[in-house]
């Protein structure tokens, strides 16, 4: 299975609809961040957000939002005999939505195989290659497990994905779980149960994560002082990024570059 192309949080309006009557002419894997409706081999699905669907090349597909927009992460991808029965054998199915209990891990995955797919840094198709593997594998034991209990709260799924989308999307922001639980409209408490239910993580967690992750990615790729990385990610001084840095890797942020120009 071979990437063509990979998009992460686009969003159209509500007069958004996606028809392709003779298939997209490849595989198409979208992961679904918006109520939507879908229109496929001529069945309708009421989708919900949290979902994904893997396309064959030639499936007759339809699709727009339910109500007032619509977003996905989208991949476009190759595939022969060999993949067709790596899907069997993993027990993702083609052409039918399915909703799953942690989608903010498989957009995170979107997320890091969107930069490994365009970048020219070394190792770039290797780490593409294995984060692909990683994601179905891990999409694989989503799909075998039983959904979450849907929330009381209509639209609480989508809101905290987006929330988890945009601690990874934009690290540098100065995030808080006061701010972020007042986004997703609930108390502080119940928006850290709720995001770690979910996502298997607690929210500072995956903060300190898309932080480090950035940092490693500057620090490899990039001349940048300490300190201009520091500010990049989101720290209020290269002191607290330093201190984080070595407490989760084990190297201060030199180390780690002069390790990574080493190899």
């Amino acid at each position: 299975m071979n990437i063509g192309s990979i998009g992460c949080d686009h969003t159209h309006d509500s007069s958004f609809v996606m028809d392709r009557p003779s298939g997209a002419g490849a595989g198409l894997f979208l992961l679904i961040k918006t109520n939507a409706v879908f229109i496929i081999n001529g069945r309708r699905y009421d989708v919900s957000a949290g979902s994904y669907v893997m396309l064959r090349r030639d499936t007759p597909v339809k699709y727009h939002a339910a109500n007032d927009k619509y977003t996905d992460d989208w991949l476009f991808f190759d595939y022969n005999d060999e993949d067709i029965r790596f899907f069997e054998k993993t027990g993702i199915p083609f052409d039918r939505p399915v909703s799953i209990s942690a989608a903010g891990e498989i957009d995170t995955f979107f997320k890091m195989l969107m930069y490994e797919h365009y970048s020219a840094e070394s190792f770039c198709k290797e780490l593409e290659h294995s984060l692909l593997e990683c994601m179905l594998y891990k999409l694989a034991r989503l799909t075998a497990a039983p959904s979450a209990p849907q929330s009381a709260v209509p639209g609480r799924s989508e809101s905290l994905t987006n929330i988890r989308t945009k601690i990874y999307s934009v690290p540098e922001q100065q995030l808080d779980i006061d701010s972020l639980a007042q986004i997703a409209g609930m108390s502080r408490s119940g928006f850290q149960h709720s995001y770690k239910r979910m996502f298997g993580v607690s929210p500072i967690t995956d903060i300190i994560t898309s932080r480090l992750e950035k940092a490693k990615r500057l620090l490899s790729g990039t001349a940048m002082s300490i300190e201009e990385v520091s500010i990049s990610c989101g720290y209020k001084s290269s002191y607290s990024f330093m201190r984080q840095f070595r407490n989760k890797t084990g190297m201060t942020p030199t180390e780690y570059r002069q390790s990574i120009r080493s190899e």
